[in-house]
């Protein structure tokens, strides 16, 4: 992706995941499109650059697909016509915020491919480090790509290997043997949804049920909205296969549990804080880091405020363990789409300021803990702290809910190059000196365990130890940030 086509919608120095996905069987026979519409409504917060349904009817023709995809929002690429047109009682859905490969229709989700065993419709949330060299192996051997998406490379995998295994779902644990990096995958075949899991766990997935259905997706958030019950996570490494006959399980990919390297920005700031991953809750690790950034680098102040959305619950624990009172020092503009033009440098309009307001009768004449969830380029921050003293702050401390950023992610979230990142080579003190903080400091690394209860994480973009060797070069694809 070019970085003009990112700036029309990038328009603050964010953090992105990769995508959210969703698949749904009902074993009933009933339609299953306008859940999966429903699902991926709740996962949008995953990806807004594109979206896909691919449904397949199981007692229809073997291998009859209907697909719509495009690029926008949920509610921008379906519409109830286009929906009417749709049936299925098996299906998959997407999101996709792209990382690698560009910006484009044809890198949409679901894939669907059809080939000699039938057909495959494939959802996919990650990234993989090995993806160039197993592209060029397909490519000598005749394979023809139409996206530039590593999805497409599995989905290659999965259909090679089903013609010398006896099941789906054995040709996916076989491509799993192949395929490196970051991925959770839902996959459709046209008796069968299947979904997978990298064995280090770094995307979330999980289980629920709602009558005689099953759903496979990224997160909780999206069982809840359709009135689906949590059955449980898909283990780091499993295979799970759902059909009329009974949910299989294949674990002989999984690693030892401490091998196991979650993202831990899930928690930090991609997922939902309604989610619950691996058992652990996204609030409440949110607001256990405020607690632990109140604990280790405590401020006097008179206010608390987060920037919104995901500083709000780490700005509460800061509040509720220092005692300092917490509030509301941002208003957000909730209706700047992907669309949005981001203002010219000569404008005068900042395009911080068409998303984010201050409430300046909240902060005048105050001093303010701002908490928010990470720095990545420090372009946003200098602005933010800027408004907040403008609208009449006396201080302005900022709390950062994540360690500092010193290297990039090859799993499937766009961490810049080392160069761009505001934490490269420089001090805290010369990074609160460049975004006009007052005080500033950053969640301590040692916390990130205590914040999720323990459990396994990769901190590679912290320390540069990744659960992985990572790749000799930068693979992330067209997309450079």
């Amino acid at each position: 992706m070019s970085n003009n086509m990112h700036e029309q919608y990038d328009i603050t120095d964010e953090l992105h995941e990769e995508c959210g996905v969703f698949g749904m069987y009902d074993f009933d026979g009933n339609d299953v499109t306008s859940s999966i519409y429903y699902g991926l409504f709740a996962l949008q917060h995953r990806g807004q650059e594109s979206c896909g349904i691919a449904v397949s009817e199981t007692s229809g023709p073997k291998g009859k697909v209907s697909s719509i995809k495009g690029m926008g929002l949920v509610n921008e690429v379906f519409t109830l016509e286009s929906l009417d047109t749709m049936k299925g009682d098996i299906g998959v859905g997407h999101v996709r915020y792209s990382t690698a490969g560009s910006s484009t229709r044809e890198n949409a989700q679901p894939l669907v491919l059809n080939y000699v065993k039938g057909t495959l419709a494939l959802a996919h949330n990650g990234n993989l480090i090995n993806a160039p060299q197993l592209r060029h192996e397909l490519e000598y051997t005749g394979a023809i790509f139409q996206t530039t998406i590593d999805s497409e490379v599995i989905a290659y995998h999965i259909a090679r290997e089903r013609l010398n295994t006896k099941s789906v779902e054995d040709a996916v644990v076989r491509a799993m043997r192949k395929i490196q990096g970051a991925y959770s995958l839902v996959v459709m075949s046209p008796r069968k949804l299947i979904g997978a899991r990298d064995p280090y766990g770094f995307k979330p997935l999980c289980i629920g049920k709602r009558d005689n259905a099953y759903i496979i997706t990224s997160e909780t958030c999206a069982l809840e909205t359709v009135d689906a019950e949590f059955i449980r996570d898909v283990l780091p490494g499993e295979v799970v296969t759902i059909t009329p006959e009974g949910i299989f399980s294949d674990t002989s990919m999984c690693k030892p549990k401490e091998k196991e390297g979650r993202c831990i920005f899930e928690y930090i700031y991609f997922a939902r804080p309604d989610s619950h991953i691996d058992g652990v809750s996204v609030y409440q690790s949110r607001i256990l880091a405020g607690k632990y950034l109140a604990m280790d680098s405590p401020v006097e102040a008179d206010l608390v405020v987060g920037v919104p959305e995901s500083g709000n619950a780490a700005a509460l624990g800061y509040s509720l363990q220092s005692g300092i009172p917490y509030g509301t020092a941002f208003i957000k503009n909730g209706y700047v789409g992907r669309t949005f033009i981001k203002p010219k440098q000569s404008n005068r309009e900042s395009s911080v300021r068409i998303k984010l307001n201050v409430l300046a009768e909240a902060v005048k004449g105050k001093r303010v803990v701002m908490i928010d969830d990470s720095i990545v380029r420090g372009t946003t921050s200098d602005r933010i702290v800027g408004m907040l003293k403008e609208a009449g702050a006396k201080e302005v401390h900022v709390r950062i809910s994540s360690p500092p950023f010193l290297y990039p992610c090859y799993f499937g979230t766009d961490i810049p190059s080392r160069e761009q990142l505001i934490a490269y080579n420089r001090s805290v003190d010369d990074i609160k000196k460049v975004i006009g903080a007052d005080s500033l400091a950053y969640l301590e690394l040692n916390r990130l365990g205590e914040m999720v209860d323990q459990l396994p994480h990769c901190t590679g973009c912290f320390t540069g130890k990744y659960p992985m060797e990572p790749p000799t070069e930068d693979i992330r694809g067209e997309y450079q940030a």
